[in-house]
C-alpha cells in the first residue's frame, strides 16, 4: 500500500465509488465498525433522499471496496465499515516503511483538515487538496529580555514556540528559529544600574532588579548584559529550544527613518503618532516621544521595523509567540503591515497564559536565587528537561498550566512522560532481543487478528491526522495526548500477546517497531527525549 497515510487513501477510494466526499471516523467502541461516516446525514438534503435510504445506497456502494469486509447502516443513516485484516496489514506495513516520516507532510502537499470533531471518535481523514508551495516561516519566540535567567513563564513560551516550529517542519516548511532581545532601553538602563550598584555595596534601585544572580554579575567588572544573554542562550539550549538569528532591538530602531515615510503618521503634543486605528487597531500607537520626553523611538517604533524586516528577508510567513497580556498586539501588527503595504495574513501572533507549579497542593516556589521568581534552571534541575518540556506544552496554550512539581519529578507510571518514555524503552528491548530487524513484508500472520493487534494498528493510523490538526491549530497539546493513547494500546497489546517466539513473531516485531517509531515522534515534535532504556 503505496499511500503515505493509509487511510487517507481508503477514504479517496470510497469517495470515488460514492461519487462525493466521504470522511471516516473510528467509532469509539469497535462493536460499531472499525471506520464510520457521516457522509448520507450529510448529503441527503442536498440529493432530496432520506438519510436511511442513502446511506444503504453508500454502503452498497462500498461494500465491494478493497479491504471492506463488510457494512452495516445505524441509526438515522451512519454507515459502519469493517476492514479485512489484509488491509490492516497492508497498513501496517506503510507505517513501518515510511519508518519515522509516517505522517509527515510533503513539501508540496496540502491538507484539508475536517470541518468538526466529534466528541467519542476521530475525524477521518486528511484528504490531500491543491498543491500548495512550501512555505519558509520565521517562528519568533521566547524574547525575554536579558534582564535575568529564563523565567518558567519564559520557558512556556519556548516550549510552545519550539513545539509549533517543529510540527511545521514536519509538516514540509522550512523553518527559523529567532530571538529578539532589547539591549536598550528603560529596563536596560535599570539593570546596569542595579548590577552597578551592588558592585559598590549598595542596595539596588527601588524598581531595579534583585537576586543572587545580580551579586554574581557584579563580582565582574564587564558589561553584565552579554553575560546574561550567554546565560540565557546555554539555559535555552539545555531546554532543547535552538535559535538560528537574534535580533536586537537597538540596531532595528537605527533603522526607523527608513520606514517612517511609509507609515500613515501624524504629529501631536510634540509626538510621532501611528494612525493605526484607522487600520483596525485599538488606538493610534506613539512611534517617537516628544522632546520633552527625550525624543527617542519607542519600542513600538522597533515593532515596524522588526516586522518589515522579518518579510524582506523573505520569510512567507512570521510567527510571534506571546504571552497573553500582549493581546490587542494582533491587531497592532496587522495594522502596520498594511500601512507599509504587506499582507497582513502573513503575520501570526500565538498567545500563551501563565503557569503555576504547585507541591503538595500548594504554590511552590522552588528557585534557590530569588523568592519570588522561579527560574527555568531551577525547575529543570528538579523534574529534568523531559518532563520539564511535556508539562509546558501538555495543555492548550489558551489555559493556564499548574504543573504539580512532585508529580513532574517522579519516575513512575503516574508521571505521563516517564509512562510514555517507558513504552518507546520496553519496544527497544523487545527489538535488541529480536532476531531479526522487523520488516513490512508478508505481515498477514495465519490466525485473524486479536482486538488488541487491530486496535493498535487503528490507533498507529490516527497519527497524520493528529500532527496535521496540532500544526493547523497551531496546538502541540493534543501530541502528548495521542502519545498516552498509544502507549495505553500498546501496553494492553503487550500483556495479552507474547511477541518474541510466538507463531506471530513477524508481524508482532513489526507493529512494536510501527509504535516505536511513532511514539519517538511524538516525544521529538514536544522536545522530549525517546529512550531507549530505562
Amino acid at each position: 500500500m503505496p499511500a503515505a497515510d493509509p487511510v487517507a487513501r481508503l477514504a479517496a477510494e470510497l469517495s470515488e465509488a460514492v461519487g462525493a466526499p466521504i470522511e471516516l471516523e473510528r467509532p469509539s467502541d469497535p462493536a460499531h465498525g472499525d471506520y464510520a461516516t457521516n457522509a448520507a446525514l450529510r448529503l441527503a438534503p442536498e440529493r432530496r433522499q432520506s438519510p436511511r435510504e442513502l446511506g444503504e445506497e453508500i454502503a452498497a456502494s462500498v461494500a465491494s471496496a478493497p479491504g471492506v469486509e463488510r457494512t452495516e447502516i445505524a441509526g438515522p443513516g451512519f454507515v459502519n465499515l469493517w476492514l479485512t485484516d489484509a488491509w490492516l496489514a497492508d497498513a501496517l506495513a506503510a507505517i513501518v516503511e515510511r519508518g519515522r516520516d509516517f505522517g509527515a507532510g510533503e513539501p508540496n502537499a496540502s491538507l484539508a483538515m475536517p470541518a468538526k470533531r466529534s466528541r467519542d471518535s476521530l475525524a477521518r481523514p486528511l484528504i490531500p487538496v491543491e498543491p500548495e508551495r512550501r512555505e519558509r516561516i520565521q517562528v519568533e519566540m521566547v524574547s525575554a529580555n536579558p534582564t535575568g535567567p529564563i523565567t518558567v513563564a519564559a520557558a512556556r513560551n519556548g516550549a510552545y514556540g519550539d513545539s509549533v516550529a517543529r510540527l511545521l517542519e514536519f509538516a514540509g516548511h522550512q523553518v527559523e528559529r529567532e530571538y529578539y532581545y532589547n539591549d536598550s532601553g528603560t529596563q536596560m538602563e535599570k539593570f546596569r544600574a542595579s548590577v552597578e550598584a551592588r558592585r559598590r555595596g549598595e542596595e539596588p534601585p527601588e524598581d531595579g532588579y534583585r537576586g543572587a544572580y545580580v551579586d554574581e554579575l557584579a563580582a565582574s567588572d564587564e558589561d553584565p548584559v552579554p553575560r546574561m544573554l550567554e546565560q540565557v542562550e546555554r539555559t535555552l539550549d539545555r531546554f532543547r529550544v535552538h535559535f538560528d538569528s537574534w535580533a536586537l532591538q537597538s540596531e532595528l530602531e537605527g533603522r526607523l527613518d527608513e520606514f517612517l515615510p511609509r507609515l500613515d503618521t501624524y504629529e501631536k503634543d510634540g509626538a510621532i503618532w501611528a494612525r493605526s486605528s484607522k487600520y483596525g487597531d485599538d488606538d493610534d500607537r506613539v512611534l517617537v516621544r516628544s522632546p520633552e520626553r527625550g525624543g527617542g523611538p519607542t519600542y513600538r517604533a522597533a515593532d515596524v521595523v522588526y516586522l518589515a524586516d522579518k518579510l524582506e528577508r523573505g520569510f512567507d510567513r512570521a510567527v510571534y509567540v506571546l504571552g497573553a497580556d500582549h493581546h490587542g498586539t494582533r491587531r497592532w501588527y496587522a495594522a502596520v503591515a498594511q500601512m507599509l503595504g504587506y499582507d497582513p495574513e502573513r503575520l501570526e501572533v500565538l498567545l500563551y497564559q501563565l503557569v503555576h507549579l504547585t507541591s503538595g497542593g500548594r504554590q511552590r516556589k522552588i528557585s534557590k536565587r530569588r523568592g519570588d521568581v522561579v527560574f527555568l534552571d531551577d525547575f529543570m534541575d528538579e523534574v529534568g528537561v523531559d518532563a520539564a518540556r511535556w508539562y509546558l506544552v501538555n495543555r492548550g496554550p489558551d489555559q493556564t498550566i499548574e504543573i504539580d512539581v512532585d508529580l513532574a519529578a517522579e519516575r513512575s507510571q503516574k508521571n505521563p512522560v516517564y509512562y510514555v518514555q517507558y513504552a518507546h524503552a520496553r519496544i527497544a528491548g523487545i527489538l535488541r532481543n529480536a532476531s531479526a530487524e522487523p520488516s513490512g513484508e508478508d505481515l498477514l500472520p495465519s490466525e485473524p487478528l486479536a482486538p488488541e493487534e487491530r486496535g493498535l494498528i487503528k490507533r498507529l493510523l490516527e497519527f497524520p491526522a493528529i500532527a496535521a490538526e496540532a500544526t493547523e491549530r497551531r496546538g502541540p497539546q493534543g501530541i502528548p495526548v495521542f502519545a498516552i493513547r498509544v502507549a495505553d494500546d500498546f501496553h494492553r497489546f503487550y500483556h495479552e500477546h507474547r511477541v518474541l517466539g510466538s507463531d506471530a513473531e513477524a508481524f508482532r516485531l513489526a507493529l512494536v517497531r510501527a509504535t516505536q517509531n511513532v511514539i519517538a515522534c511524538c516525544l521529538d515534535l514536544v522536545g522530549v527525549e525517546a529512550p531507549e532504556r530505562m
